[in-house]
């Protein structure tokens, strides 16, 4: 899929993390992009990014999800790439998690990116051309102990990726799904739950990556020109989905092994 200079973009959750980097890199490359987020007004981070746009988008409200069709149409007159990209975090043991908390995660990390795939496909159809790009994780692949809401949702994503890049294919339409481990982003600010110790230990683990989102964008905009489907952005999540799919033994033993060693600090 060719990211081409003048390719028109909209991203959501771009005012930080991973949206913030695919916003200030597709904006180098001479991309016209529309950055979305939650804040009514031009978020600090994004001023001074020649070629970025901003639009107040809350990806749980079909309302703002119109409004930044609109402008699309008005502006453009059409998209070649939408980034469904927002997404917040929760996670711990499940007798500790909250149906409000779910209902929270699932509202956004899922059906925000399907409010976008649906509102945004017949303007593709009618093109006959266009690239859906999903965040979800390597979580969506894999699905350690203690991320119950987390893993769900984000298997969600990757199911309706996949669906929707067998579904849209014959129209022309790419889909992509980024699937990353932990890397250096603001995520753990949204962390939710009654379950502190499993915060704490994922907040760390965030944190103390070596892996910056910057680089993580790289390999995703790398990975689209290659028309990958699944993008697989670093050696943990590689490693973790092949003993999956082809040892699943091992895969086991190790999730055990994480399970137990979890359990004992309880």
């Amino acid at each position: 899929m060719d990211i081409a200079s003048a390719s028109r973009v909209l991203i959501t959750g771009a005012a930080s993390g991973l949206g913030l980097a695919l916003a200030t890199q597709l904006a180098g490359r001479g991309c016209r992009v529309l950055g979305t987020d939650v804040h009514e007004e031009l978020p600090e981070s994004l001023r001074g990014v020649a070629g970025v746009s901003y639009l107040k988008l809350d990806v749980t409200q079909d309302a703002d999800w119109a409004r930044a069709h609109a402008w699309v149409a008005e502006k453009w007159d059409g998209l070649d790439f939408l980034f469904n990209n927002a997404g917040v975090a929760a996670g711990g043991r499940i007798e500790l998690s909250e149906m409000d908390q779910w209902q929270w995660i699932i509202d956004i990390n899922l059906l925000g990116v399907a409010r976008g795939c649906r509102l945004f496909v017949p303007m593709f159809k009618a093109q006959g051309s266009g690239c859906i790009v999903n965040t979800a994780s390597a979580a969506g692949l894999v699905h350690p102990a203690r991320m119950s809401e987390y893993n769900t949702v984000k298997a969600g994503v990757v199911a309706l990726s996949e669906t929707l890049f067998h579904e849209l294919k014959p129209f022309g339409i790419h889909v992509a799904v980024i699937c990353p481990t932990f890397f250096r982003t603001n995520l753990a600010q949204s962390l939710r739950g009654r379950d502190e110790a499993s915060q704490r230990s994922a907040a760390k683990l965030i944190g103390t990556s070596k892996v910056t989102a910057d680089q993580i964008a790289s390999v995703v905009l790398t990975g689209i020109e290659k028309n990958r489907h699944i993008i697989l952005t670093d050696r943990e999540g590689r490693l973790a989905y092949a003993a999956k799919r082809f040892a699943r033994p091992v895969y086991y033993r190790t999730m055990e092994k994480l399970s137990r060693h979890m359990a004992a600090k309880d």
